[in-house]
Formats: C-alpha cells, sequence, structure tokens
C-alpha cells in the first residue's frame, strides 16, 4: 500500500481540527512551564494552513508540506513555527518528486522531519522537547518498516511512540527552551511541543486509514 497527495492532505486538514480542539490543553500546559502561547499559535498557524490550503491545487505531497512549512514559519510565533516550520521542509525535500509513499519514504519524511527539529533547535531526546516525542516516533516507524509494516502501520507505530514520549517527558528536568530557567520545578509537566508533536503524528496515522 501506498499513499499520495490525497493523504498529505488529509493529514493536514485533520492536524488543522486537532491544534483547533487542543489548543485549550496546549496553553495550559504551556503555562506551567513556558510563555502559555503555544496553543494559540499554533491555532493561529494551522488556521493560516486551512485558508491556504483551500486554493492549493498540490501535484504531489511535497506540495502540501512546503505549503505548509512556509505558512508556519511566517505566521506562528515563539520557537515552534520555525521549528515546525523546518520540520515540514525538510519532510517535503526528502519525498520531493514522488507521487506515491510507501512504507520507506514514511521513514525517510518522519527522519528528515525530526532532523529538522535538531537542526533549528539543537535539542536531544531527554532535552524535555518536541524531539522527546519525534525521536521515539522515528525509531518505531523505522523499526516497523524493517519488520515489513504497511505505511498505515507504519505511521501508527510512530503515532504510539510519539504519545508515549510526550507523557515521558512530565518527569524530565529541561534543558532546553524558556522551560529550561524553571529547573526542577519543571518535573511533573507534560512538555507542551512535545504534546503537540504527538497530535499531529497521530493525524498523519489517522489519514493513512489507521484502524
Amino acid at each position: 500500500m501506498t499513499v499520495g497527495t490525497d493523504w498529505a492532505t488529509a493529514w493536514v486538514r485533520g492536524t488543522i481540527d486537532t491544534v483547533s480542539e487542543h489548543r485549550a490543553e496546549l496553553i495550559s500546559l504551556d503555562r506551567e512551564i513556558g510563555d502559555a502561547d503555544h496553543g494559540e499559535n499554533l491555532d493561529r498557524g494551522f488556521q493560516a494552513v486551512a485558508t491556504k490550503l483551500d486554493t492549493l491545487t498540490p501535484e504531489t505531497p511535497a506540495d502540501v508540506l512546503k505549503m505548509v512549512a512556509s505558512t508556519l514559519i511566517s505566521t506562528v510565533g515563539g520557537a515552534s513555527g520555525p521549528l515546525l516550520g523546518t520540520a515540514y521542509l525538510k519532510a517535503a525535500g526528502s519525498i520531493a518528486g514522488k507521487t506515491e509513499l510507501g512504507s520507506a519514504d514514511i521513514v525517510a519524511l518522519l527522519t528528515a522531519a525530526r532532523d529538522g527539529v535538531v537542526l533549528r533547535g539543537k535539542a536531544e531526546p531527554g532535552d524535555k522537547t518536541m524531539i522527546d516525542a519525534w525521536t521515539p516516533a522515528v525509531e518505531a516507524a523505522a523499526a516497523a518498516e524493517a519488520a515489513g509494516a504497511d505505511v498505515p502501520a507504519v505511521l501508527s507505530a510512530a503515532a504510539d511512540a510519539a504519545e508515549k514520549g510526550a507523557a515521558d517527558t512530565e518527569p524530565l528536568v529541561a534543558r532546553k527552551g524558556r522551560a529550561s530557567y524553571l529547573g526542577e520545578r519543571a518535573i511533573g509537566h507534560r512538555d507542551p511541543g512535545a504534546q503537540s508533536s504527538s497530535l499531529i503524528l497521530r493525524e498523519a496515522a489517522i489519514a493513512a486509514g489507521e484502524k
């Protein structure tokens, strides 16, 4: 099984909806250890994506992801705009020119997205950032693909691992971003970027037909 432009479009539409639905939750998480603006900024960015998506006639999945990248970078404040924008941009580059994506392409896409976040934010696993969702997602996707899983199963494995990774940020001391100023006071709070990343990755799996 492969997925194409329709999947990428459905993934983005699902992300628009889930970010809006979880806006207050993300604001609350960020209020505990950040600026309380993560949910608001992300929702504003993806509402801008929604407007552009309605006028887009993409030929490839990369066309969709590139539009998301440029929109987030230009409209989302704080760190999340550049970080997620770079993730989508690098993901698009990894599948440039392809109209159909198999399991290996999905692993390459997720890996490039994760590496884009690392490139921009310089974070590592354990720093209590969105990397703590993206890295286990990439590792789980790669393991699933190596075991012969199809695209929905690869994406589902990635989403499951991202959700666990986000939850696992709660006992961590933040080493990057505004939360790092709190020291041990950040313990017990989930990283909002990891949580929003897990929501985004779940929508990728749902768009592929996750059961």
